[in-house]
């Protein structure tokens, strides 16, 4: 068993050996053009795209140091010294930081601790943090298709590997302790049984369910964003009924009337979905260009939503349509991301920046506060609030999930 080590605002460490050939189901062409001629070159084109293609690599916000470089990869692959010496020295004469990705940060009155905690299997890409019944912390390893649990009180971690070719998208759980994952690659909503390890699989028409969220009257509804469908199952009698949609629809949440609100990334849309009948209503938003992956629901029923196109939060009244956008600190290509709003305030992420920043709006005041997460080289893709208001949040890139300690909100401050 991995022993872990969780410091708050550094890094946790102490992951095992990768696995051979671990991901290669989800390896994509290699983009050798992209890497200049030297020393390393050619160990970057045959390792790095056994996971991923080396187009990654260019498009990254780059470390000035070997050092830098290395703390990434490392919880990717394990690999000798000489080979990780090279690679890592190539990279850093190469790909040195860009400074036209580095957030911009705002000051402010609000505290707050960030805790990290790296996972056992390297490259899994884990993401969409959940908090089980019992406390614990749930997340997927989508390109490891396995699901996750940490225990926060001892630090002990547990994998449960999933069918090979389901490679989950997101999680949630079930108020009897069963989590349910979306089988992104194989067309299916899965059920595990923590107790047990037993594995049970809903098929949809939908070649991709993608978000999924349990509503109050028991059924688990979801996206499927390429087949821009929507769809509802019954855990008790495992009837799914689905319906199509605009184009990708992402993030799926419930409000307080019952409706499920689904973010599109595909057409500058909200819709509103009867939980019985599945009838949309459309909300537009004005500008064309608008695409929205996460949204979030304060207590006045309010919508809120990122703008993640034109680097924007906004806000829908959903009694009269009418929409309120504002600019996020880093500017039009932050890419806002995850969203959730926690005692009517707004978290976000700025998903274009290299550190990936951690964003608090308070529409009460209408400001903004912003920080680094401390290994913010990939992307918070979604959050999720626990009973104690904090944030789950993770970093896939460098194989990480974590939590956001937020204290209560102190209006006037």
């Amino acid at each position: 068993m991995p022993r872990f080590r969780a410091f708050r605002i550094l890094i946790a460490s102490g992951a095992p050996a990768a696995l051979s050939g671990l991901l290669a189901l989800a390896g994509q062409p290699a983009a050798a053009d992209d890497l200049p001629p030297g020393p390393g070159r050619h160990l970057v084109e045959n390792l790095c795209s056994s996971c991923h293609s080396t187009a990654y690599i260019p498009r990254s916000g780059g470390f000035d140091s070997a050092v830098e470089w290395r703390a990434l990869f490392e919880t990717m692959i394990d690999l000798a010294d000489p080979q990780a010496d090279t690679i890592a020295a190539y990279l850093a004469e190469h790909f040195p930081a860009r400074a036209a990705r580095r957030p911009t940060l705002v000051a402010g009155g609000t505290q707050i601790t960030i805790e990290e905690w790296q996972v056992p299997t390297l490259g899994q890409r884990p993401r969409d943090p959940v908090e089980a019944p019992d406390g614990s912390i749930w997340w997927t390893g989508m390109w490891a298709s396995l699901v996750g649990r940490f225990d926060p009180d001892t630090g002990a971690m547990a994998e449960y590997h999933l069918p090979p070719a389901a490679r989950p998208h997101s999680i949630v759980p079930a108020s009897d302790g069963s989590i349910w994952y979306t089988g992104n690659s194989n067309a299916t909503i899965g059920r595990l049984d923590p107790a047990t390890g037993r594995i049970t699989e809903y098929p949809t028409q939908a070649g991709d369910p993608h978000t999924a969220v349990f509503h109050p009257n028991g059924k688990l509804y979801f996206t499927a964003q390429h087949a821009g469908m929507l769809g509802r199952l019954d855990p008790d009698t495992g009837e799914v009924d689905e319906v199509e949609t605009r184009r990708r629809p992402y993030g799926i949440k419930v409000g307080p009337d019952d409706r499920l609100w689904v973010a599109y990334n595909g057409t500058n849309a909200i819709g509103a979905m009867d939980p019985d009948s599945l009838e949309i209503t459309y909300f537009p938003i004005p500008d064309e260009r608008t695409r929205i992956r996460r949204l979030d629901i304060a207590s006045d029923g309010t919508i809120w939503y990122v703008n993640s196109s034109l680097g924007r939060i906004g806000r829908l009244d959903p009694e009269s349509g009418e929409t309120r956008e504002w600019p996020s600190p880093s500017g039009p290509s932050s890419h806002p991301y995850s969203l959730a709003v926690i005692d009517d305030v707004v978290w976000y992420n700025e998903s274009g920046m290299r550190p990936d920043a951690l964003v608090r709006f308070d529409p009460a005041t209408e400001r903004f506060q912003s920080w680094a997460i401390p290994s913010g080289v990939g992307i918070i893709r979604n959050g999720w609030v626990t009973r104690d208001g904090d944030l789950l949040i993770h970093q896939s890139s460098s194989n990480r999930i974590g939590r956001v300690r937020i204290p209560p909100v102190v209006r006037g401050q």
